[in-house]
């Protein structure tokens, strides 16, 4: 199965479909992570969680049955290398007979170097995972003590070589910038080092201070705006030297690698969201509507399968599906079309008209016809483009 990339615009009627799957546990909790992972304690309840996630799937497809198949699953976390190869087989499989596959489905593993094994890395690919996402964050040593990681350098790049070594042609490397202290060589050299191990897809993050998080509450000294917007600068211009375009704002990749099911995401695709915490938007008739699992591990493994394994469930207004879909689109340097946005929300373009225009009178829109973009000033500024399209 190969992954290649999806077209700016869609053509098909339908609303492509994905799956994301949530692992909630981690072995330790980084102080600047604001999702929804829980410090392991104790063994990892691995038959019970995979006997919650189908009756979850079940469930979400009892009354709203799918004759779309999946075209990207995405295990993410938390830390899903936590789990065995086995339990990853059998959400795939169970997935498999509910819904299809599309021949050249991506199915994305999310793996901390802390934790890699090489049979486990060989399992996962025996299991039809096809792409994997490490989550290096920095090759620095002090950096990744400072950031609570449990992994150094060398893991990291162990962790490329046995996936590489396991049949994995298509890795994607997380990397992040304007760390505590962190000055414009060290984070250049941290690209460096990831360039140089060649994978297939980069995501650079500049690390943010999220509520609820250890940083949050205790702030570390971090780079100032200035200083974090040349870290971008320069790693843009970096990724550019090593072959690796940039198609959304944290997202860098070699030709034909762009991640499909994050561009499912960006393009306002639906996707169904499994796990504790996770999110999920389908499209109903005429309603788009917004899912949302409990968080906590405890709560979801009681009530998976049941409504009451819900925390939200919301159709989505008409007056919010411009922001909606502005929100995700505007990510993407290459934009959407006006006919992106009448398929994917049922709205005329015509509702766009007078927010766009603002926009393009700021400098943060460009127009061609019906396309749409975001110009250098509105991708330095997306909070502020965004913003214009709120209800």
């Amino acid at each position: 199965m190969s992954s290649v990339d999806c077209p700016l615009f869609i053509e098909e009627a339908a609303v492509p479909l994905a799956l994301y799957v949530h692992f909630p546990w981690c072995v330790k909790k980084c102080p600047y992570c604001d999702f929804n992972s829980h410090a392991l304690r104790g063994e990892v309840p691995e038959d019970a969680y995979v006997e919650a996630l189908l009756r979850d799937l079940d469930f979400e497809l009892a009354a709203s049955p799918e004759s779309r198949p999946l075209g990207s699953i995405f295990f993410g976390g938390g830390t899903p290398s936590l789990f065995s190869p086995a339990a990853v087989g059998r959400v795939l499989e169970a997935a498999q007979r509910r819904l299809g596959f599309a021949p050249d489905i991506e199915i994305t593993l999310e793996a901390n170097p802390g934790t890699a094994d090489a049979g486990n890395f060989t399992g996962y690919r025996a299991a039809g995972v096809n792409r994997l996402s490490i989550g290096v964050q920095s090759f620095d040593a002090a950096m990744l003590a400072k950031l609570g990681r449990i992994h150094g350098p060398d893991e990291a790049r162990r962790a490329l070589e046995l996936a590489r070594a396991a049949g994995f042609d298509n890795v994607n490397l997380d990397l992040m910038y304007a760390l505590p202290g962190q000055s414009p060589a060290q984070a250049q050299a941290d690209l460096e080092a990831a360039v140089a191990l060649a994978p297939e897809h980069v995501s650079y993050y500049q690390l943010t201070l999220e509520p609820n998080t250890e940083f949050h509450a205790h702030t570390p000294v971090l780079p100032d705006d200035e200083a974090a917007w040349g870290m971008q600068e320069q790693g843009q211009a970096l990724h550019a030297q090593h072959g690796y375009a940039q198609y959304e704002v944290s997202a860098y990749a070699r030709p034909g690698r762009r991640c499909r099911h994050n561009l499912n995401y960006w393009q306002f695709g639906d996707y169904l969201g499994i796990g504790a915490g996770a999110h999920g938007k389908r499209t109903l008739g005429e309603a788009i509507v917004r899912r949302a699992r409990h968080k906590h591990p405890r709560t979801y493994l009681e009530r998976a399968g049941t409504a009451a394994a819900l925390q939200e469930d919301r159709r989505l207004p008409a007056a919010d599906l411009p922001f909606e879909f502005a929100m995700n689109a505007l990510r993407l340097n290459e934009g959407f079309r006006l006919v992106q946005f009448e398929q994917r929300t049922g709205l005329p373009g015509a509702r766009l008209e007078p927010m766009l225009g603002t926009a393009a009178a700021r400098g943060l829109l460009e127009r061609e016809a019906d396309l749409v973009r975001p110009s250098a000033r509105g991708r330095a500024l997306l909070n502020q483009l965004t913003a214009l399209f709120l209800p």
